[in-house]
């Protein structure tokens, strides 16, 4: 098929402002991936948009297998709190509420 691209789950974007770091994640309109190497702002560079990830988690907060997760923006982490924040993943394993990470489905849709 002459219009196809490619599978998607690792696309190359622009790095935002102050540039990114290699495994950490990143919200970009509405995609959250995460970067695959350390770059400097307006770089292009390749993000992984799905897969299982150890990523930052809320504390204070428990997950359960399965639960949906958000990414919170300000605090740069995900979290089981809907409000204001972007809907990106699945907790694949559950979290105590002292967890400082956690396992994290990004499942590659928007």
């Amino acid at each position: 098929m002459k219009t196809y691209l490619g599978k998607g789950d690792t696309v190359d974007l622009t790095a935002p402002s102050g540039g990114v770091v290699s495994g950490v994640a990143y919200l970009l309109g509405v995609l959250v991936a995460v970067a695959n190497v350390t770059a400097a702002q307006g770089v292009t560079v390749a993000f992984s948009r799905s897969g299982v990830f150890t990523l930052p988690k809320a504390t204070g907060q428990t997950w359960t297998e399965g639960a949906v997760l958000y990414w919170d923006n300000t605090a740069k982490n995900f979290t089981t709190t809907a409000s204001s924040n972007t809907k990106a993943g699945v907790a694949l394993a559950a979290a105590a509420s002292g967890d400082t990470s956690g396992k994290v489905l990004l499942p590659g849709i928007v």
